[in-house]
């Protein structure tokens, strides 16, 4: 059955529906709504401001759009409800004007602005609802209505009949699981909220098992990776290169360095992860790692998710190993050709020990001659197909992946069950943890002042803002807000610069220069900031609507000061009685504040890893479902070691999945 074949859908809406990953039947059908709402109608001229409703409306008005930069926009109309005109606002929504014609009925689900008479939608639906219907809220992407999507896939489900079950069947029966047919079928069209349970229970058991047996065939093939060679080396040839460092390790360093040494030389591939809070040295636990790779005369490859920590760790790494013969070398996408091609010859034919570089490492043309040693630096921001794609470079390397967001023991266990791990608890000598206090909008002045005495005493300060441009609607402070700000109170006596993700590759790369030169005193920036770059003589980070970042982004921010010697400070602009800004004023301690992350969050990524391309989950939820997941976990281990010797006989869709690992790996 071909998408063409569904009533309604032409070519142009099969190319929109490419937009949001729905490229057949089996995707469309499988494309599940990502939450329900019990639908309870709201009377406007009842509603509180700031009040979550939904309510009925009439359309009074031709929409208005508005853009107000590259990638926003807003949609704003006029609209009847309870004979009470009001103006209703939609963002990013701006495929929906056509449809919004004056006369047309609708349901808006939003906050009211009580002083402004305004409901900022979150959602709009072209038809009347019911109190206590159950709606299914999809993701929408432009061109396609909620109505329009609902419509396609309820025609695909009265002809579909190619449902595969990965729940083995005395695993149903064991837990009075509905079928496969009747799950999708009720996650769609559910008649009450007992439906939606029964959907979500099964279809959440099945996303994880399956994940869960990947993990654990993956851990049951590593016990029979075995490495082609055995690294015969001197522990004493080691300890005379860390004696030449020019700082003493920490405890938990040599303990990392030690568990590495005992994997680098067995006959078992090492497959590590090394978890380590920011700024407490995985880096230099990692060169550690290189060096012994050298020794056996093995080449090693450092994979960086960004050209600004691909080159910052080159410069230093090269520093550091200086005393030493080995060759380090960088490779990025930004290089010219003949720079790239004489650094691919020179790995090709074994004159470089160590190569940094960026995704340009994944390059079919990149060759290495003998490759032992993988290291992923911040190893969350790959997918697993880009980690494999390097690691296949060589004949069974060692991998390394390292990770500056520590996650909760038993999520790592189970997650990353098919590694080893290492933490890295305790910073190096002279590193200060960094004061963190929470000021409101109202305490700027003060702000400043404390800036002013950091760039006194010949020091630079980091500003964080969500926004790029001005937005009165989600009243948000911007970049450029606060350059006008600064420029006003230091009456242009302090040099300022503004960093975005829009900006070209040069301009970033210039601003950080200058920054980095001392050229600059305050860096006013979006989270580009966040991960690989390291200015010594930063001491003081203040962050712009705070509660509007992530926990661990936060953590991450906060990260970029407090890299020397020197008493720091990061401010958080924001609300006192905020939770999680509460948790990163008491403590410094990566891995608490992820155990606090994981407790308080709820619907969303967890420290990111879903982007990776490892947890693109449908339904399942790690923060709400993890009791799932371990049982999952023991169930899929125990399916496995019963099916691995007949190689899933029984089970097809297994073996598929098995041949599709092995190929991979």
């Amino acid at each position: 059955m071909q998408l063409s074949q569904i009533k309604g859908l032409g070519p142009k809406t099969i190319e929109t529906l490419k937009n949001i990953n729905i490229n057949n039947v089996d995707d469309l059908v499988n494309y599940y709504p990502y939450r329900h709402d019990i639908i309870v109608l709201n009377d406007i001229k009842g509603s509180e401001d700031k009040q979550n409703i939904t309510i009925e409306c009439i359309v009074d008005s031709v929409p208005l759009t508005r853009r107000f930069r590259a990638n926003m926009t807003s949609l704003t109309f006029r609209a009847m409800s309870n004979k009470k005109m009001i103006s209703v606002v939609i963002f990013n929504r701006a495929f929906l004007k056509t449809h919004l014609t004056p006369g047309s009925v609708i349901t808006v689900f939003g906050k009211y602005d009580k002083p402004k008479n305004t409901v900022i939608a979150s959602d709009i639906k072209f038809e009347k609802l019911k109190t206590g219907s159950i709606e299914s809220v999809y993701h929408l992407t432009s061109g396609l209505t909620s109505k329009a999507l609902k419509k396609y896939i309820n025609e695909a489900l009265l002809k579909y009949d190619n449902y595969i079950d990965y729940v083995p069947d005395y695993l149903n029966l064991k837990y009075n699981f509905i079928s496969k047919k009747e799950a999708v079928n009720m996650i769609h069209n559910p008649k009450n909220e007992e439906e939606v349970k029964q959907a979500l229970i099964k279809l959440k058991y099945e996303e994880l098992f399956e994940f869960m047996f990947k993990i654990n065939y993956m851990k049951e093939m590593n016990k029979e990776n075995k490495v082609s060679y055995i690294r015969n080396i001197d522990p004493k040839d080691i300890n005379d290169f860390i004696r030449t460092l020019p700082f003493e390790l920490t405890i938990d360093q040599n303990k990392a360095i030690e568990d590495i040494y005992k994997d680098m030389t067995s006959s078992k591939r090492m497959n590590r992860m090394l978890q380590g809070d920011v700024g407490s040295g995985k880096t230099i636990v990692s060169i550690v790692a290189s060096f012994i790779n050298y020794l056996s005369k093995r080449q090693t490859a450092l994979m960086a998710p960004t050209e600004i920590l691909a080159t910052q760790h080159y410069e230093s790494i090269k520093n550091i190993l200086s005393k030493t013969k080995m060759k380090v070398e960088l490779l990025v996408g930004s290089m010219k050709k003949k720079e790239k091609d004489e650094i691919i010859e020179k790995l090709q034919i074994g004159k470089i020990d160590l190569i940094i570089g960026t995704h340009a490492l994944l390059s079919e043309n990149v060759v290495f001659k003998n490759l032992g040693l993988v290291i992923t630096d911040e190893q969350h921001r790959f997918g697993v197909n880009q980690r494999a794609n390097l690691k296949n470079k060589g004949l069974l390397p060692d991998t390394l992946y390292m990770s500056a967001t520590p996650i909760p023991r038993t999520f790592a266990l189970t997650i990353y069950g098919d590694m080893d791990i290492s933490n890295i608890k305790t910073k190096p000598e002279g590193r200060k943890d960094v004061k963190t206090i929470i000021k409101s909008n109202k305490e700027l002045v003060s702000v400043y002042e404390m800036m002013k005495n950091e760039i006194d005493n010949n020091h630079q300060v980091f500003i964080v803002s969500p926004l790029i441009e001005d937005n009165d609607v989600l009243d948000l402070t911007t970049v450029n807000e606060i350059k006008r700000n600064i420029e006003l109170y230091f009456k242009g006596n302090v040099k300022s610069a503004i960093m975005h993700g829009k900006l070209s590759k040069n301009d970033k790369d210039k601003i950080m220069n200058d920054f980095k030169d001392g050229k600059i005193d305050v860096l006013i920036s979006t989270t580009v900031i966040e991960v690989g770059i390291d200015i010594k003589n930063a001491t003081m980070i203040v962050i712009f609507d705070a509660e509007r970042f992530g926990i661990a982004t936060l953590h991450q921010l906060r990260g970029r000061v407090g890299r020397n010697e020197f008493d720091s400070t990061c401010v958080l602009i924001g609300s006192e009685d905020n939770e999680r800004l509460k948790v990163l004023s008491e403590s410094n301690d990566g891995f608490y504040i992820t155990e606090k992350d994981f407790e308080m969050r709820g619907e969303g990524d967890l420290f990111g890893v879903k982007q990776s391309g490892e947890m693109d989950f449908k339904v399942a939820n790690l923060h709400q479902d993890m009791k799932i997941l371990l049982q999952a976990r023991d169930d899929s281990k125990e399916f496995l070691l019963e099916n691995i010797n007949n190689n899933f006989e029984n089970y097809k869709e297994y073996a598929k999945i098995v041949e599709e690992i092995t190929n991979l790996d």
